[in-house]
């Protein structure tokens, strides 16, 4: 099973409330094309501030490679290294960008159409609330018995050594 957020998106001008059409259901995990084309897959999902700030860090980290004479197989270790990272990172880089939107819930499913369909099941156009937490089960009452006296050389759960029988 698989786990989605689920951001709602502010509401349009002439909107009261956003249109479920619109919303953004963000599954965590490993993602593969972020992984394999990370500049590409920011692109296509407008992760402008992301993408700028990638293009930044591994320009700047491949040029201070460069300056202390690396080999070209260390620079494509740290490259690949890298976009190991990205796909890894890639859901909380993604609710990153969506951070000014709100988040609706969490939902599990094996598909992201059928967590779009539990989630809407449930969802009443409000905020989810979590269920009712069950009371926590009384504390049992302290043993009886005798309280093993401090400084006794004995470790565990009797209180004075006895022989065996």
């Amino acid at each position: 099973m698989t786990t989605f957020t689920v951001h709602e998106p502010p509401p349009r001008k002439n909107e009261e409330a956003a249109s479920p059409d619109r919303f953004a259901f963000v599954r965590d995990g490993f993602y593969f094309w972020a992984f394999l084309l990370g500049p590409l897959w920011m692109f296509w999902h407008r992760m402008w501030l992301v993408l700028v700030l990638y293009l930044v860090a591994t320009i700047a980290l491949q040029a201070a490679l460069w300056a202390l004479g690396v080999a070209a197989a260390v620079k494509f270790v740290v490259g690949l290294l890298i976009a190991v990272l990205v796909g890894f990172e890639a859901a909380s880089l993604r609710r990153f960008t969506l951070r000014r939107w709100i988040e609706r819930g969490i939902v599990v499913g094996p598909t992201r159409e059928a967590a779009e369909h539990r989630f809407f099941d449930r969802w009443d156009g409000g905020p989810i609330e979590a269920a009712p937490m069950q009371p926590a089960p009384p504390m049992p009452p302290p043993p009886s018995g005798p309280v093993p006296t401090p400084g006794t050389d004995v470790i565990g759960l009797f209180p004075e050594p006895q022989p065996r029988p």
